[in-house]
């Protein structure tokens, strides 16, 4: 028993005489570039691509056939209303105006002689001089001939109207977008001349998820980032009160404010909604995530190593991916994967020799 005690003593003091054991390696993680996905992600906020339109835009179309005479403005002519921009040589048109116009005054000629005959028998039949039958026949034909005084100027200003046609005017004050036509060209009924736009109202519409637009109802407020990277912030956002049945989405329409900044429809822009204070959804740009068939996935970065962490991913949207889980606020990730997985195997191949 006593060699026992002794041999237990001796393995302890051993012990506390020997070196501790080294202490687990730590990786340097400091040379690993990384963003913080509290204040990264989207950045706090929605983007959106979409496209600028005029909200008083219109194709001028042919509302009469003919030959075009003369176009008057060209593309960028700055037009003014009722302006008058392209002439058509409307000789068809302004014959039948002026047949129109020559048969009114042939019906007014017969309707003044029959006002005529017909007072001239009410003279008479007061003196019965003639009998109450021809008196009615007298009246019959005055009231005729009234009515063929109303038909023929309606006929005549149906004929003016389509002489008007033969002249294009601008319907608002105005840029010329785009000219389809030439002096010389034969155009039929309803073929497109002239566009034309108002650059004072311009707007963007997008389609939204339905829960991104309920937040946009209570907070409506966007910014446009234009395609030189210039920021303007929205006059007004109208969220549509339903939505798309079988996109299940809503449209939100992004009204622009007046700047001096030059925008004109066709041009690509950004809307950018601020509501991932509401939402909670956390983005990574794609460069970040790491892919493996159907899997993805992230390195996330700590003081001590690197740790590769799968993820479920939501909707993608101009170069961002929404994290739904694998993820949360305040953690670091790896901005390039591939740096963050030879940092890691270098490491790994460093502690095992």
């Amino acid at each position: 028993m006593k060699i026992r005690v002794i041999s237990i003593a001796l393995s302890l003091a051993i012990a506390a005489c020997s070196p501790s054991p080294e202490s687990a390696p730590v990786m340097d993680t400091r040379a690993i570039n990384t963003l913080d996905m509290q204040s990264q992600g989207q950045g706090g906020v929605s983007q959106w691509d979409g496209v600028i339109e005029a909200v008083q835009q219109a194709d001028l179309t042919a509302q009469t056939a003919g030959r075009v005479g003369a176009v008057l403005v060209d593309v960028n002519d700055a037009v003014q209303p009722n302006q008058l921009l392209l002439r058509l040589t409307g000789v068809e048109q302004q014959a039948g105006a002026n047949a129109a116009l020559a048969q009114v005054a042939a019906v007014k000629a017969q309707a003044l002689e029959a006002e005529s005959t017909y007072r001239r028998y009410a003279g008479l039949a007061a003196k019965q001089f003639v009998s109450k039958q021809q008196l009615d026949q007298a009246l019959a034909a005055r009231n005729a001939a009234r009515a063929q005084v109303l038909a023929a100027e309606a006929q005549a200003a149906q004929a003016m109207q389509q002489n008007d046609y033969t002249q294009v005017r601008a319907p608002f004050a105005g840029i010329v977008s785009e000219r389809l036509v030439e002096p010389g060209e034969s155009v039929s009924m309803g073929q497109p001349l002239l566009r034309v736009f108002n650059p004072a109202q311009l707007r963007i519409q997008v389609q939204v998820p339905q829960r991104v637009a309920d937040v946009l109802r209570q907070n409506p407020e966007a910014d446009i980032i234009l395609d030189d990277g210039v920021t303007v912030p929205a006059e007004r956002v109208v969220v549509y009160p339903s939505a798309d049945a079988q996109a299940h989405s809503v449209t939100v329409r992004v009204l622009l404010p007046k700047t001096e900044k030059a925008m004109k429809p066709g041009q690509v822009a950004k809307v950018v909604f601020a509501i991932a204070a509401a939402t909670d959804a956390l983005w990574l740009p794609e460069s970040a995530i790491w892919r493996r068939g159907e899997l993805s996935g992230v390195y996330v970065v700590t003081d001590k190593t690197v740790l590769l962490r799968q993820l479920r991913l939501g909707e993608s949207r101009a170069g961002r991916v929404e994290v739904l889980s694998g993820v949360t606020a305040g953690e670091r990730i790896a901005v390039d994967p591939a740096q963050a997985a030879l940092a890691l195997a270098a490491f790994k191949t460093k502690t095992e020799r």
